[in-house]
């Protein structure tokens, strides 16, 4: 199978699972929750003025908020598919499928890439509705945004596929997709100033992704003016696209690699001995 069919049966697995997944309430009940909750608090502190920009509460930490709606959705996702797929011999059958890993790296991408939307429009809706936030650069602010969503996705989202592709079980899988994104959220800037760090930490939230990603959504969103919030003062707008897909394309080739690795090395009988082991924890 070439390379773009096998492309193709990926965008279509992956748009067949997002279906399943938007029907399933146990598979959306938590991102519309953590949605609902984002709202309440924008709604709770609707009134609140930021002097240094002058803005409201709501209208500033928009941008954060969908770089972080973004982050957890495509690292946690990937993360505990691959793991759970892993044990029920998903990945065992993409050594015999031809054009197996391309269509599965495929498929994992556009159903996590689809999957962020309904949280992202409960968001968006009642922040531009009620709260006046959105771009304060009008239609050129949304256009940057998307490009710096997209670019944001194919940073991340492999970095979800790399942790599920080491994970020992999925038993384990949330904790350990949860526990790297959180040390990168509390790296990266995103709820409070980075200069609050010692040097050397800020050093390393420099260097990850979803620092780059955040600073890029505010540049999107926010006024010129908002720049005097950032880490230096002012605005990076080229370095945040060199390191971002700098990401992109290093953590995909990690993330490819692990995966043909993780199938070369499934048998029949890890796959079984796995689902056992489950099957125990469940007891």
């Amino acid at each position: 199978m070439s390379v773009m069919r096998a492309a193709a049966v990926g965008v279509k697995r992956g748009w067949h699972e997002q279906v399943l997944s938007l029907r399933s309430t146990q598979d959306q009940g938590f991102y519309i929750f953590m949605a609902l909750v984002t709202v309440g608090y924008m709604f709770w502190q609707r009134n609140n003025v930021v002097d240094e920009v002058g803005l409201t509460v709501p209208q500033l930490i928009l941008p954060t908020v969908i770089a972080v709606v973004i982050a957890f959705g495509i690292v946690v996702g990937p993360a505990y598919s691959i793991a759970m797929e892993r044990e029920d011999g998903t990945v065992l059958r993409l050594k015999t499928a031809p054009g197996g890993i391309v269509a599965y790296s495929v498929g994992q991408v556009v159903l996590h890439l689809t999957s962020v939307i309904p949280t992202l429009v409960i968001i968006l809706v009642p922040a531009a509705l009620i709260f006046d936030a959105g771009s304060q650069r009008g239609a050129a602010g949304w256009l940057a945004a998307s490009f710096f969503i997209v670019l944001g996705l194919l940073a991340m989202l492999p970095i979800g596929i790399i942790i599920g592709s080491l994970v020992p079980d999925v038993r384990r899988a949330g904790m350990w997709g949860m526990m790297p994104l959180l040390a990168m959220v509390a790296l990266s800037g995103i709820f409070f100033p980075l200069a609050n760090l010692w040097p050397w930490l800020q050093a390393i939230g420099q260097g990850l992704p979803l620092y780059w990603f955040g600073h890029a959504m505010r540049y999107a969103l926010l006024p010129d003016g908002a720049s005097v919030m950032e880490h230096g003062g002012e605005w990076n707008i080229a370095i945040a696209v060199v390191v971002l897909v700098a990401w992109s394309v290093v953590s995909s080739v990690i993330a490819v690699f692990l995966l043909r690795r993780v199938a070369r090395g499934q048998t029949g009988a890890a796959v079984l001995e796995s689902r056992d082991a489950a099957a125990q924890w469940v007891r």
